[in-house]
């Protein structure tokens, strides 16, 4: 795959992913962009995310995007810790009920849309057979819905599952959705 607009998207959650939420305050590395004392910060839970992340994903060489509740906050306070840019920040629609009715999460329908058919991960903590079922259904396009352990947030496990889809599906051509 070469250029922008074939390289994979990598959909990306906060809570869970980023700020795990589990463990003891000693396993969380002390980010150096912070400026205030973890016990005054605004959100004491940043003090939690992995400086190392920024450059870990970056290096996946796919299109980043924030799939978080965070929305665009996420740009303003999550990337400068980490050292990422701006990113594309997915907007959500509405959740519809029959979605919770039939366990969907409400994200999967608009990561799905906002994809239009090209490569993507969804990197989250709450993500179910479900969603990769109505994904493998709907989406035409390599797709790894990748979920992590929120206790423990990104590992170095997460990251060899990224990459080794990333090297599956530059050589496999993508399949038609049912």
């Amino acid at each position: 795959m070469t250029g922008s607009a074939k390289r994979p998207l990598l959909f990306l959650d906060v809570d869970g992913p980023l700020i795990p939420f589990g463990g003891t305050p000693q396993q969380y590395p002390t980010c150096e962009t912070d400026t205030e004392p973890r016990e005054t910060s605004s959100n004491p839970l940043l003090g939690r995310i992995d400086p190392e992340h920024g450059p870990r994903l970056t290096a996946l060489g796919c299109d980043l995007v924030w799939a978080t509740t965070w929305m665009d906050d996420a740009n303003e306070i999550i990337a400068p810790r980490i050292g990422l840019p701006q990113l594309a920040v997915v907007i959500w629609p509405e959740p519809t009920d029959t979605d919770e009715q039939d366990g969907l999460h409400w994200k999967t329908r608009a990561l799905v849309d906002w994809a239009a058919g090209r490569p993507f991960a969804w990197v989250d903590d709450e993500i179910t057979n479900t969603d990769r079922a109505w994904v493998s259904a709907h989406h035409a396009g390599h797709a790894l819905l990748h979920r992590v352990d929120p206790r423990q947030g990104l590992t170095d496990a997460d990251y060899a599952a990224l990459m080794d889809w990333l090297h599956r599906i530059r050589d496999t051509p993508p399949r038609a959705a049912a």
